[in-house]
């Protein structure tokens, strides 16, 4: 073997040539080149499916325009579970019955973290770690104010993430709920959720996983992690479009035990029995609260029948190749320019995402967005490098850090 074939590297065209999930990119609206280059935050916002205008239109004309009221008895009462359930097996691991979809992201963590900690007295501790979402530090730190708990925080390396053994001497039996991320936001650290998991359960604890940055891009096995309570948003990886509305996920042993905390119609065990006191419904419904966002939950239901036709693992493979290429670029065009890579170097413990820090990236992310490269921008000097396993391509990872170093080399 010579030299030249010992050290050669595929270029982007071989590496999109040989990728078996290529022909998806077609199902993706995409703009023309000159209006959009590189596209690096699908972590953010995915981008839309080409079938979905076709079937918005089709709902609109059909089941809202035709059907009007009677859409409600003939399925609409039943898309929250319906669409709960979908999401749950194809990309969370979850039987069915234990997923809905409805309010945001922030309406859901609140009233499943709110429902952990009323449902065990005696326990007052909330465990969450600094550097995670700040909705979810907030609101964590809003029902300890309301419920007169206390908040212990996980002082964990931001770069490597939480692991289990940060919970030391944190856990007791006081502690109420454990909240962490399965993907962080900032990092793309993955984290161990069976593990951590099975460590908070010892303590007698819950375990809350916010999905939002792992679910459509990295495989969950909630049943099987024991997971007690999940929470995650749907346009991200699940590509349901700006706002729409997030999933929970309630282990079914955890249904009698828990009562969420906003009581509304439609969690009520007889909706339309327009009763004077409120009756929680049997199993899942009682996590729902008011009426569902359905005409906004028909964006996801394509995307999860995309993931279904490929299987997780694919979407998996895919995205640890993606990050691996994407870490090769920065190494080979940003740090030498005094960029740092942020991100776990073992694809093991990655999420769908790598950052990389510069203290002039929040000027160069502004200077790329005015020419068609997208990425997006985290304080205090995080350039967010997000990759959609169907919808990117290895080209578009090349010119997003090629223009990357540009902009950086004219600002240094």
């Amino acid at each position: 073997m010579t030299t030249t074939q010992q050290t050669h590297k595929p270029t982007s065209a071989e590496l999109d040539a040989a990728d078996p999930l290529a022909a998806q990119r077609d199902a993706f609206y995409a703009p023309d080149a000159d209006q959009l280059a590189s596209y690096l935050d699908g972590n953010s916002l995915g981008r839309p499916l080409k079938v979905t205008s076709e079937n918005l239109a089709s709902f609109v004309h059909d089941a809202w325009g035709s059907r009007l009221i009677r859409g409600w008895d003939e399925q609409w009462m039943d898309e929250p579970t319906m669409v709960g359930d979908r999401i749950g097996e194809v990309t969370l691991g979850a039987a069915p019955g234990q997923t809905t979809v409805g309010d945001s992201t922030s309406v859901m963590l609140y009233k499943m973290i709110r429902a952990a900690v009323d449902a065990q007295p005696g326990r007052d501790e909330i465990v969450i770690d600094r550097d995670n979402f700040p909705t979810d530090r907030f609101i964590i730190e809003g029902i300890a104010k309301e419920r007169g708990a206390s908040i212990k925080w996980i002082a964990a390396n931001p770069t490597s993430g939480v692991r289990a053994e940060d919970l030391d001497g944190l856990l007791g039996e006081r502690t109420a709920v454990v909240v962490l991320s399965h993907v962080a936001y900032r990092s793309g650290f993955l984290a161990d959720a069976k593990g951590i998991t099975e460590k908070v359960h010892q303590a007698g604890a819950l375990m809350l996983w916010d999905l939002c940055h792992s679910v459509g891009s990295v495989p969950i096995e909630l049943d099987a992690w024991g997971v007690d309570l999940a929470v995650g948003c749907t346009y991200k990886y699940l590509n349901g479009g700006p706002g729409s509305p997030a999933f929970a996920y309630v282990n079914a042993s955890q249904h009698d035990r828990l009562q969420q905390p906003i009581w509304g119609w439609m969690g009520a065990d007889n909706p339309f029995g327009m009763t004077d006191s409120y009756k929680p419904a049997q199993g899942m419904r009682r996590f729902i609260t008011g009426t569902p966002p359905v005409l906004a939950m028909q964006p996801m239901k394509d995307m999860l029948e995309l993931i279904a036709s490929v299987g997780m693992d694919a979407v998996r493979e895919k995205s640890i190749k993606l990050t691996e290429y994407a870490i090769t670029l920065s190494e080979e065009h940003l740090v030498p320019l005094g960029a740092e890579i942020v991100s776990p170097r073992n694809p093991a413990e990655r999420g769908s995402h790598i950052t990389v820090d510069h203290p002039l990236f929040a000027d160069v992310t502004a200077k790329l967005w005015t020419k068609g490269v997208i990425p997006d921008f985290r304080p205090p000097h995080g350039l967010r490098i997000g990759l959609s396993p169907l919808s990117t391509s290895y080209a578009e990872v090349e010119v997003g850090v090629a223009a990357i170093r540009d902009a950086l080399t004219e600002l240094l």
